[in-house]
């Protein structure tokens, strides 16, 4: 082998290692940022709720619905999921915590609403 072609293979088995280390350390570094994403969820009652906020008219932003996913995990727990989305949803758009609820999460379990296994609860922010 030529010094020369020893080079080019010196450079590419380096330039390699490089490749696998940035590709390793990228790797570890999304690794670390789901774990610290999961310490972050908040849970009610011990349990984990999937919710989302929704605008069932999108140029009305004060009237909201809240969706939580699996309530039979413990309605109560779901119940506070929900008004803690909602409280949430009302400060990050009017600054207050205020709401008049339509369907709210202090009924009876009776008349609390479902659609599809998900607990709906809806209201209105109070500006």
């Amino acid at each position: 082998m030529t010094d020369m072609s020893k080079q080019n293979l010196r450079r590419r088995v380096r330039n390699g290692l490089m490749l696998v280390c940035v590709a390793a350390f990228a790797m570890g570094c999304a690794t670390a940022r789901d774990k610290m994403s999961n310490k972050e969820k908040i849970t009610f009652d011990g349990h984990y709720f999937i919710t989302k906020i929704d605008r069932p008219e999108r140029k009305v932003r004060d009237h909201f619905m809240v969706y939580v996913r699996n309530p039979h995990q413990s309605l109560k727990a779901a119940r506070e999921a929900g008004r803690y989305e909602a409280v949430k949803y009302c400060i990050k758009e009017y600054g207050t915590s205020q709401i008049d609820w339509i369907r709210g999460p202090d009924v009876e379990d009776a008349g609390l609403a479902f659609d599809n296994e998900r607990l709906v609860l809806e209201g209105t922010c109070k500006p």
